[in-house]
């Protein structure tokens, strides 16, 4: 191993729109820099918005062994499924509130995660969509409200963009002091536990580690990881994030399609 001459200690990384291409795969420059940054001391992770199940498959391909950030900082857990560090569910009664809220609006499609398997009460346009993106299957099941029967780990609506922006208006405020609603995409909205963040996971696992929040880098895009910037001593955004998710970062690299999570370690830590 060589010796970390970087003033950085852990490295945590968004995966759609940031890491991953838009076929949704890795680089070869991506894979081959994140294993140089992992052989000079430093620790790598995923930050994302993702089911476990889908993000473990990408922390397989890049080595990393550390626990990942998944379900937007709702589960934490080590990749090879020994080490659970955290899971922060919604309360039951609050996740029926919010199927029954989000119905009132309109017959939107909406997810629910259990165990990291992803329900959902019939399978839609979206649904298809969001199959395709996450890679994981949709197990249709009739009345949410008549099956949920335990806390789910996130509920997600999938819709619109102006949609997604008229019920994240409209229903903010009524979860404001209760539960965590942010935006994963212009096109899901997704309510968690109000710690369920990238950041207060973030927190937990270089607590962990035992890494000093100014040795972190956060790497990212979205309005799901503005927490994560906060908390990082260096926020990265890269170059197709929306402008006022890079007016919140500290340095802005390259777009995903031309490797700017690469191009930025290879910059902060490799140069």
């Amino acid at each position: 191993m060589k010796t970390n001459m970087s003033k950085y200690s852990l490295v945590a990384i968004d995966l759609d729109d940031t890491l991953l291409n838009g076929d949704l795969s890795l680089s070869r420059r991506s894979i081959e820099t994140i294993n140089k940054v992992k052989n000079t001391g430093v620790n790598v992770t995923l930050a994302t918005g993702r089911m476990f199940c889908s993000a473990k498959k990408y922390a397989q391909q890049l080595g990393i062994d550390i626990p990942l950030i998944t379900y937007q900082g709702a589960l934490v857990k080590s990749p090879c499924e020994r080490e659970l560090v955290l899971h922060r569910a919604v309360p039951l009664e609050l996740a029926r509130q919010v199927i029954r809220d989000i119905k009132r609006y309109g017959d939107f499609h909406i997810n629910v995660y259990i165990d990291d398997k992803l329900y959902a009460e019939k399978m839609t346009d979206a649904g298809v969509r969001y199959q395709k993106i996450s890679q994981v299957k949709v197990n249709t099941v009739g009345d949410l409200l008549k099956f949920l029967k335990e806390p789910p780990t996130k509920v997600l609506v999938s819709a619109t963009e102006e949609e997604v922006d008229y019920l994240l208006n409209e229903l903010k405020p009524v979860y404001r002091d209760d539960l965590h609603v942010t935006k994963s995409k212009p096109y899901f909205l997704e309510f968690s536990h109000p710690k369920a963040n990238k950041g207060d996971a973030l927190a937990v696992l270089a607590d962990r580690l035992g890494v000093e929040r100014d040795r972190i880098i956060a790497i990212g895009d979205g309005y799901n990881d503005v927490e994560m910037f906060e908390y990082a001593g260096l926020s990265i955004a890269v170059g197709n994030a929306r402008d006022e998710i890079k007016k919140l970062a500290d340095y802005v690299t390259l777009p995903n399609e031309q490797d700017g999570v690469a191009k930025a370690l290879e910059d902060i830590i490799l140069a």
